[in-house]
């Protein structure tokens, strides 16, 4: 990969990286820090890198940079500010929008990221297994669980409604 083909590599790609580590990480500031650093590590590997492989290599580097920063502020948490999810939705409400990023908050984080990869950014199971290093069956069954729970979460359409 070149100068020119890493410059045109983060134009065309730099936008649905950064919604896919915003969506997981929900703090804009880390979401920033996770990218800046995986452009640099995709910066210092440039020469090794084929262009048809630069897409798939920077969200590689996104997810796991994002997991380790994930990791890194878990050590930090103090037991006592954990709070536990609700595994149900007893409101009335119509903002389908919120509901469905609540219910999407309340997922773990492997079954967030594949749901994000597949359903938001259109990512197929093979480029899902290679960026999360999951085999294909382990992203559809990740997938799988995650629109069950998604499902059970946000209950009957009248509900909602």
């Amino acid at each position: 990969m070149t100068i020119s083909d890493f410059n045109r590599c983060v134009e065309d790609h730099a936008d649905g990286l950064y919604r896919f580590i915003l969506k997981n990480i929900r703090d804009k500031d880390k979401a920033k820090d996770i990218i800046q650093d995986s452009y640099e590590k995709l910066w210092l590997k440039v020469g090794e890198i084929e262009i048809s492989n630069a897409k798939s290599y920077m969200f590689t580097i996104a997810y796991r940079t994002m997991i380790d920063h994930i990791r890194k502020d878990k050590k930090y948490v103090n037991e006592t500010q954990a709070v536990l999810p609700e595994m149900g939705h007893e409101k009335q409400y119509s903002d389908l929008k919120e509901i469905l990023q609540k219910a999407i908050n309340h997922l773990p984080e492997i079954q967030r990221s594949v749901v994000m990869l597949r359903d938001y950014e259109g990512y197929e199971y093979k480029e899902i297994g290679e960026i999360t290093g999951l085999s294909e069956s382990q992203v559809k069954v990740y997938i799988f669980r995650a629109r069950q729970f998604l499902k059970s979460y946000i209950g009957e359409m009248e509900t909602i409604i």
